[in-house]
């Protein structure tokens, strides 16, 4: 039996160096699926390496978030790569007249794959975009079985794409296909498979459940399942950003902290070892079982978008999770419900204020 294998990287630029090579040795073809593609330097050497392979015959494939990837859409490195060959796809396109309007925060594909000659994968959460360069982010390259189920996840949204009529979508959504070490996300009926796997891994903990997220807003029964598991016993930690980029993200997020704080649950404010933004997306549970990938801990990633994590019960890569999370907290500062408490009123009128919408956050 072929063994899958695991490569971490930990910042936005060793993440792209690691690509970069990669797609540099591509012989046949090339997938990439970004949600953040946009139209800068990062942006322009990836185009500049594709173009590369393109030339040599390589067959490349890219298919991108309209909202995610707005300042590629229609730019001139985009035109110059559908000129050499490159197959360039973007999903749920919208009208400039449009792009900023909440209704497009919905079904939008923030799944980040790169499939190179079906040998080899990546994923995590960086997007390719200048300033990701030193977020703390956790990425993973692959090999073994696993690229094949994330072919098989790149191939259906490929498909996906060239159809925006929404009732459609979702009739097509019955052949999505659940994957068993690469699990998807869509927004549509008995399509959660990420969000039922990561509640079911909660619900059976007994020792630990480490979680990092840049954004969280949990749902009504996310936020229950880790009370209930703290009254179990369970050591429920969560490691989230200083700061959040999205302040009403942010109040949501933080209008949550006191009823956990109060079941035992511990929250941690990463400060980093400078400046960089916390932008890794991973749990580890029990030392059975663990997940990195595309998918945030909020109501977006949940219920209405595109997602795509790998989860793998292999004791070396829940081990790495788990580590990567107890390394993360030394630089992080825990959050105590009497400190939490002394918080100001405003901010706790703001948090009152977001409530009413953090089931669309």
């Amino acid at each position: 039996m072929i063994e899958t294998k695991y490569d971490f990287y930990l910042t936005g630029r060793e993440t792209w160096q690691n690509m970069l090579a990669e797609i540099k040795s591509a012989r046949f073809s090339i997938d990439l699926e970004q949600y953040i593609f946009s139209n800068d330097n990062t942006s322009r050497q990836f185009i500049e390496v594709l173009i590369g392979r393109a030339k040599t015959g390589v067959k490349i494939r890219m298919l991108c978030d309209t909202v995610g990837s707005w300042y590629f859409y229609n730019s001139p490195i985009m035109r110059n790569a559908v000129e050499a060959g490159i197959e360039i796809r973007f999903f749920n396109i919208v009208s400039p007249w449009q792009i900023g309007s909440i209704s497009n925060w919905f079904f939008r594909d923030h799944r980040k794959i790169l499939v190179v000659d079906d040998l080899v994968g990546f994923t995590g959460g960086i997007g390719i975009l200048d300033e990701m360069e030193n977020w703390r982010d956790t990425n993973v390259k692959v090999s073994g079985p696993i690229v094949g189920e994330m072919r098989l996840a790149f191939e259906e949204m490929w498909e996906q794409s060239v159809n925006n009529d929404l009732i459609s979508r979702i009739k097509k959504s019955a052949h999505l296909h659940r994957g068993s070490d690469f699990l998807t996300n869509a927004p549509y009926w008995r399509k959660h498979f990420l969000y039922k796997n990561i509640i079911a891994a909660i619900r059976g903990a007994n020792s630990y459940i480490y979680l990092t997220t840049p954004y969280f807003v949990p749902t009504a029964k996310f936020r229950k399942a880790l009370e209930k598991a703290k009254k179990r016993g369970v050591d429920v930690r969560i490691l989230v950003p200083n700061s959040v980029n999205e302040i009403f993200v942010q109040r949501a997020s933080q209008s949550h902290y006191e009823e956990l704080l109060r079941s035992g649950v511990k929250i941690y404010h990463y400060t980093g070892r400078g400046s960089e933004f916390l932008h890794a997306k991973t749990g580890a549970i029990d030392d059975r079982w663990a997940t990195v990938g595309s998918f945030n801990l909020d109501s977006l990633s949940f219920l209405f978008n595109y997602e795509a994590n790998i989860v793998s019960t292999e004791k070396t890569f829940v081990e790495t999770i788990k580590n990567h999370f107890l390394e993360d907290i030394k630089f992080a500062k825990e959050i105590t419900l009497s400190e939490w408490q002394q918080r100001s009123f405003l901010n706790k009128i703001l948090e009152t204020i977001v409530t009413p919408f953090r089931r669309f956050l």
